[in-house]
Parts: C-alpha cells; sequence; structure tokens
C-alpha cells in the first residue's frame, strides 16, 4: 500500500504539519517503525519516541507539532490509530460459494454473495444473510439466522434457533445457545430442566474466542447491539445483556442477571445470578459481584461493594499491623495479661 500524508490525514479527519505529499508504505510502532512507515503517539513520552524513530509519519493530538517529522494531528490519537491500521491491515476478503466439503441443508436459504468455507455444517431453515462468512468448520443449527456481514471464524458452533444479527464477529472456538446449567434436586437425584429457549444477538457485536452463551431456559439470552466480549467468557440462560458493553476476559454471569447499556464488567469479575445492574456500571477486576447496582455506580472487590466503601477498607487494612503494634504496646503499659 502506498498513500500519501494528505490521503491518510483526510480519512482520518486530520491534518498534515509538514509534507503532505510524502509516501507512507506501512503502520509500526515507534521502536519498529523505518522509512516510510506512519507510527502514533497518544501522550508527550510516545511522541518523544517517535520522534526519535525511523518513522515518516506520526498521528497525535492537536496539541503536538514537530520539527524533526510530519505530524497528522486528529482530535483523538487513540480513535485515529484504529482507522489507521484498518486502513493498513485492511479485513481479508472471502470469495462467495459454498466449498464442495460444507453439508447444506435443502431447506436453507443463502444470500448468494455468502462464504461458506471448508467442512461445515449448516441446518435445516437456517437463514445466512448477504456477505455472510463461514471460515471453516461451523455449525449452524435449525432454524438460525445469520444477519448480513456475520463473520464466523474457524469451528464456531451455532445451536438451533439462534438470531444473530448484522456484521457480528465470532471467534474461533465460541459456542452459542448451548444448554443453560439448570437442574433441580429430585429424590437425591439432579434433574435436568430442559433449556429450551435461545439466544438473540444484536447488530455490531464482537464475540472473542472460546466463549460460551447459554440459551434461555425459557425465553433468549441476549446480547445488546454493539457489545464486545472478549474471550473465555461464560454467559449463563436467560442473562439480558445491553447495548455498548465491554465484557472483559475470564467474565461469568450467572443466570438471569440482567446488564444495562455501556457497562464495563473487567477482567475475572464473577456476577451472581437474578441481579440487575443498571446503565454506566463499572465492576472492578476480580470483583465478586452479589447485590444490584444502580445506573452509573462503580463497584469493587470480593464481595464487591461500591468503590469508595472498598477503598476506606482497604486502607484500613493497611493499617491494620501498625495498630496491633500500638495495642499491643497498650496491653504491656496497663499490664493487661493475654488471658484478660
Amino acid at each position: 500500500m502506498n498513500l500519501t500524508t494528505a490521503e491518510i490525514a483526510k480519512r482520518l479527519d486530520g491534518e498534515v504539519l509538514g509534507d503532505a505529499n510524502a509516501a507512507l508504505t506501512g503502520f509500526a510502532q515507534a521502536a519498529e517503525a523505518k522509512p516510510g512507515d506512519l507510527t502514533f503517539a497518544e501522550n508527550a513520552e510516545f511522541f518523544a519516541a517517535a520522534e526519535n524513530s525511523a518513522a515518516t509519519a506520526i498521528i497525535a493530538g492537536k496539541e503536538f507539532s514537530s520539527d524533526k517529522k510530519i505530524v497528522i494531528r486528529v482530535a483523538n490519537a487513540r480513535i485515529g490509530f484504529a482507522k489507521a491500521l484498518a486502513i493498513f491491515f485492511p479485513e481479508p476478503k472471502f470469495a462467495a460459494g459454498i466449498h464442495p466439503t460444507a453439508v447444506i441443508a435443502k431447506s436453507a436459504k443463502i444470500d448468494a454473495t455468502a462464504h461458506i468455507g471448508p467442512h461445515c455444517v449448516v441446518g435445516e431453515r437456517v437463514n445466512i444473510g448477504a456477505n455472510c462468512v463461514l471460515q471453516s468448520g461451523n455449525s449452524v443449527g435449525n432454524d438460525s439466522k445469520l444477519g448480513d456481514e456475520t463473520n464466523l471464524f474457524p469451528n464456531v458452533t451455532v445451536y438451533p434457533r439462534t438470531q444473530i444479527g448484522k456484521r457480528v464477529r465470532i471467534h474461533a472456538g465460541s459456542v452459542i445457545g448451548s444448554d443453560g446449567y439448570g437442574y433441580v434436586l429430585d429424590a437425591g437425584v439432579h434433574r435436568k430442566v430442559p433449556q429450551v429457549g435461545n439466544v438473540v444477538i444484536g447488530d455490531d457485536v464482537e464475540i472473542g474466542a472460546n466463549v460460551t452463551i447459554d440459551r434461555g431456559a425459557l425465553g433468549s439470552t441476549t446480547i445488546g447491539c454493539g457489545t464486545k466480549i472478549d474471550n473465555l467468557v461464560q454467559i449463563a440462560h436467560n442473562v439480558v445483556i445491553g447495548e455498548n458493553c465491554i465484557v472483559i476476559s475470564q467474565v461469568g454471569i450467572a443466570g438471569s442477571t440482567k446488564l444495562g447499556n455501556y457497562v464495563i464488567l473487567a477482567g475475572q469479575v464473577g456476577v451472581a445470578g437474578h441481579l440487575k445492574i443498571g446503565n454506566h456500571v463499572t465492576i472492578g477486576a476480580q470483583s465478586g459481584l452479589m447485590y444490584d447496582c444502580a445506573d452509573g455506580e462503580k463497584w469493587m472487590g470480593s464481595p464487591a461493594r461500591p468503590d469508595r466503601d472498598f477503598k476506606r477498607q482497604f486502607i484500613a487494612l493497611q493499617h491494620l499491623p501498625d495498630l496491633l503494634k500500638k495495642i499491643s504496646a497498650w496491653e504491656k503499659k496497663f499490664g493487661v495479661g493475654e488471658e484478660e
């Protein structure tokens, strides 16, 4: 790829300080950049490193300028970075058509622009939209629907009756619509409660590798539009996740919990069942949440509590050794023995 700094700046809604006709052929971090490369800097430390690199140009915020390098100034360097990566490293294209090793039910409806890769299985009455991609080894169960431009990476399994929106990306090894974990004790035996619901995934959702989303016992497990789910996440039956949420690696959400919009669950958070979590709530890493959360709250710890309470208790614990020393000194001073 060979683009000028002016062409890149136009795509980033930025402005060029320096040679607008300089050719840019690649993108790299400052330490590995070579002539012709574009790099980026989101703070003064990174900008200094970029100025001293071999890169030809730097994406940076509007407060930066340089006598050494061409600068493409943008409103937000991190957003500019994301847009530039998409320019230099575009998504691979998949040719329309069905691989001869794929097994397709006669009643399935597959758009002519879709790509069905090797060893895929598409069940009865499945509907696959325009420009969808099943890369390889995918199984899509009966009566499922995939919206336009949805991309299933290798070995994704979609259970029957799953509804997936447009532009959804599901990474390798994930399982969508497996049985919810439902049992009832009957005469000393754990009797299985049939899980007869489904999973509904909104538009523009991205699901990482080796994620499991259980279908509802009755009704649906729902993932809202724009939500992004990291690798190794477990979402139980009848969970409802709102729009534009961030769910980071190794989170587990128990059954029937409801999350509002723009919720952030940091790494390894465990969420108990039947909770209600409001909009714009943040739960800190490794927290164990057992209570409802109102809009805008931040919770931390295990068991989780509001962040101010957690911080006060954490600071108090840090003072505990000194406090014990003081108590010991008082006991000696006033002649208080261990028995007393």
